[in-house]
């Protein structure tokens, strides 16, 4: 049996015929038909299944998948993948619920570009299991966020703009809300749409902000951010790639006349919200696989002479703070110039953290890498990206304390 797709979802449903169940025979389906949803399956040949992540709209090659399979009672699958490596530092995630919960399969069953699953008895309810490059976050899990905090004075929901598909792109205000803060901060997320671990970190500084803490209730009296956790949002909830997007990245489209609505309507809001009073802008980000740089919470460091000594001096900050959670040392920063944050990198186009730091204000405009799966020998669940997010809260509001240069950096 062959089958090549690139349709969506339903389309890229595969069949794989095994052993007689009494008279009927055993169907297990693999298809990407839910939220988040990539793959496209080449072939299968009796339990072995080779399979690819889709790259539609993507230039070159990344390395998303997501995909669920149905009826494998008690069979042992191979998934292989015939696209390179796309297996992380800790083997697939897994939903063993239908994507409600997720977990780290770990890299025991993994063997180069494939791993193995054995498939429990299915019950009279039982749900899809899911797999995917990395834990998920999806629409659905920021609306429940959302709905623990519904009643809460110190945040609002609004919306930016509509996307090409009609899908709405949140803005959230959080922190003090009468338009008077002394201070702004500006927190955005899936600029590049597979990038899902970023966004527990987001949901963590978020809460924090709302949290019955010291540095919680200072943060609300005295700071409002803005929060834009799906710069992507078509590309989240389509299942794409997201990174190297045609026609143009949506980290690259902070220059010109913007390709895409959403940050079109940040180039358009930030300034006019702002007034002046923006001090931080943080753009979070997931990196590579695995390796060098990769395996590490990092920021990249900035060209900008004034912008990186605030950000070496955040680093410091930050550093303090994460303690027993996922480890962050600022020697870990990708200084400008080294690696691939050099200046042919954004031949393409302006990042976000770089046009931010181009704005009245702003003394600390940043990226930060967070690892989809393990930083340095800490595996990430979902539970310790928000500890890290609610660190990096911590670590505002102790940087806005502190004595610094009155800066208006100048553009890169």
């Amino acid at each position: 049996m062959n089958i090549d797709m690139n349709t969506r979802k339903i389309a890229l449903a595969a069949v794989l015929l095994g052993g007689l169940v009494g008279n009927v025979m055993a169907k297990v389906v693999t298809d990407a038909d839910y939220p988040g949803g990539n793959i496209i399956v080449e072939r299968i040949n009796g339990d072995v299944v080779d399979l690819r992540q889709d790259l539609r709209n993507t230039k070159g090659w990344w390395f998303y998948w997501s995909f669920q399979v149905h009826g494998a009672s008690e069979r042992k699958l191979t998934f292989h993948f015939t696209n390179k490596n796309v297996i992380g530092t800790r083997g697939p995630a897994i939903s063993i619920d239908g994507g409600k919960t997720w977990s780290w399969l770990g890299t025991g069953n993994v063997k180069g570009t494939s791993f193995v699953y054995s498939f429990q008895a299915d019950t009279k309810n039982a749900k899809p299991v899911r797999f995917a490059f990395a834990i998920p976050y999806q629409e659905a899990n920021l609306k429940e966020f959302l709905g623990k905090h519904a009643k809460s004075k110190h945040l609002s929901v609004q919306k930016l703009c509509k996307t090409r598909k009609g899908r709405i792109v949140e803005r959230i205000h959080v922190g003090r809300l009468d338009g008077k803060a002394p201070h702004r901060i500006l927190l955005t997320c899936r600029h590049h749409s597979c990038e899902s671990m970023a966004s527990y970190v987001l949901e963590g500084a978020m809460e924090a902000v709302l949290a019955d803490t010291e540095s919680g209730k200072w943060l609300r009296q005295n700071v409002e951010v803005l929060a834009i956790p799906f710069v992507d949002k078509d590309g989240v909830e389509d299942g794409d790639q997201g990174k190297n997007r045609k026609p143009r990245d949506h980290n690259r489209d902070y220059v010109g006349k913007s390709v895409h609505a959403s940050t079109a309507a940040i180039r358009k809001f930030v300034p006019k919200w702002s007034n002046g009073r923006l001090k931080i802008a943080i753009d979070l980000h997931c990196p590579w696989i695995r390796g060098k740089h990769n395996e590490v919470i990092y920021m990249v460091g900035s060209n900008n002479k004034a912008i990186w000594e605030a950000q070496c001096k955040f680093a410091k900050t930050l550093e303090t703070i994460c303690g027993s959670g996922l480890p962050y040392k600022a020697s870990d920063n990708l200084p400008f110039g080294k690696s691939w944050n050099t200046g042919g990198n954004y031949k393409a186009g302006k990042s976000s953290s770089r046009w931010a730091a181009e704005l009245k204000g702003v003394s600390l405009a940043t990226t930060i890498e967070v690892p989809y799966a393990n930083a340095d020998k800490v595996t990430i669940t979902p539970k310790l990206a928000r500890a890290f997010g609610a660190a990096l809260s911590e670590a505002i509001y102790k940087h806005l304390q502190s004595p610094r240069k009155n800066s208006n950096a100048a553009g890169d």
